[in-house]
Parts: C-alpha cells; structure tokens; sequence
C-alpha cells in the first residue's frame, strides 16, 4: 500500500491524509505501480467525459479532457516537455544541453512544444467518436506513465548527481519494461480489442524511441526528459486510433 501511495502522490496532485505519505524507499519501490496510477487517471478522464458528453459538444469536452489530465499531474510533465524541447533543439552540445535544461526559464522552443502537443493532443481526442472514444482517453494516461516506467527501466541518469531519479534506479529492473508492455496491451485488449493492442502496442514502442533518441542526445535521462516521454506517449493512442477510424481499419 505504501508503495502504490508513493506512486500516487509522485504522479498526482491527489492529496493523501496526514499519516499516510511515504518515505523515499516506498517511493523508489513504487515503478510497478506507475501503469496502476496512469489506468486510474484514464478512468477518471474517460468518466468525468462520459458526464459532460451529456450535456456539452465533442470538442468542448476534449479540451476539458486534456485539461484534466495536465491538472491531476500538476503539470509535471509538460513542463518537463518544455525544459527538454528547449535543449534538445538548441543544437548544442551535450553538457550544454544538460545546463539548458536546468534552467527553469521557459524558452521558445520550449512553448512552441507545450503548444503543439496540447493543441494536437486536443485534435486528436476530439477525432475520436463512439465507442472507441472512453477506452482511448482510458489508455492515454495510461501510456504515458507506461513511457516513463520504461525509460526509467533503461536509461542511466544522463547528469553526475543522482537527483530524484536515484531513488528509482536504486530499485528498477528490466522486468518493468515487460510490465509496461504486458499492462498496456491487457487494458488495450480488454477495452479496445484488435485496435487497443494496436494502439497500446504502438504507444510501448513510442516510449522505446524516446528512450533511444534521449540516449543518444545526452546518454541517459533527466526528470524533464520522462516528462517529455511522457507527453509525447500520451499522443499515441487517440493518434493510432484516429488513423484507423479515418482509414477503415478499425
């Protein structure tokens, strides 16, 4: 239980009662309960915008669903995404980068990228109609805690201090990223069927290359990098989805 709170309050602004925060070792303990958190958020998403699908338009409650999602992770993540496109698009070195990225000014790339993944992950919520719709938002959150389990699974830390992530390296495994694929495609297959293996398949794969391409930019991962890795998972399921909706595949 400790654990799974760890992962609760790490990756949600959801308030626990006095008593009952964990220490660091329940938080490094926590990996396997990150795709638990990130099927809850889903659940959340996908019910509070069954509710408003009652009573407003489809693009009104796409733009609240994503809202959602950014709020119970207290922007977290997006934030990371920002920090990460502001180095990795510097055309700087690595150690360059790394300072970059420290730096807790937001600079143009940096919003141009919140932009973008906001606006196309809106557009892509607001393509999905029907029953696919609930298992799609069901499985973006999901991912995108999916994204950062694996690349904590695999990634050294790219800086000389262990910061934060230390505490997870201390107990991650190469299993988690067998967890991370076994769950997304288990809540895919369930909810979604054929095209729900797809798209959480596709989204497992997603998070493999954000991993690689973080790897070979600065050798290894930061906070902000999971942050990204996450954001950019999260676009995959209703991406995957769309195109076979607009394609006849599904």
């Amino acid at each position: 239980m400790k654990r799974f709170l760890a992962a609760l309050q790490f990756l949600t602004i959801v308030p626990l009662p006095a008593g009952l925060h964990p220490d660091e070792r329940a938080l490094g303990g926590s990996l396997p309960f990150f795709p638990v958190v990130g099927l809850l958020t889903g659940a959340a998403v996908a019910l509070a915008d069954w509710g408003l699908g009652r009573l407003l338009p489809v693009g009104v409650t796409s733009v609240l669903a994503v809202i959602m999602m950014i709020a119970i992770s207290g922007a977290l993540h997006i934030d990371g995404l920002a920090d990460t496109a502001d180095g990795f698009f510097s055309s700087r070195p690595r150690d360059r980068i790394l300072a970059i990225m420290r730096d807790s000014r937001t600079g143009p790339m940096g919003v141009i990228a919140i932009v973008c993944t906001v606006a196309l992950k809106i557009a892509l919520v607001a393509s999905v109609a029907g029953p696919w719709r609930w298992w799609v938002l069901l499985l973006t959150p999901l991912a995108g805690r999916c994204a950062l389990l694996t690349n904590i699974a695999l990634l050294p830390y790219a800086r000389p201090e262990g910061g934060l992530v230390g505490v997870f390296h201390q107990r991650r495994s190469r299993l988690h990223v067998l967890w991370a694929l076994a769950v997304l495609l288990a809540v895919g297959g369930l909810a979604g069927r054929v095209p729900g293996m797809i798209a959480g398949g596709c989204a497992f794969i997603a998070g493999l290359l954000f991993a690689a391409y973080s790897f070979r930019r600065i050798g290894g991962l930061t906070g902000d990098t999971l942050g990204a890795a996450c954001e950019l998972t999260e676009l995959v399921p209703a991406l995957v989805t769309a195109t076979m909706l607009h394609g006849g595949g599904a």
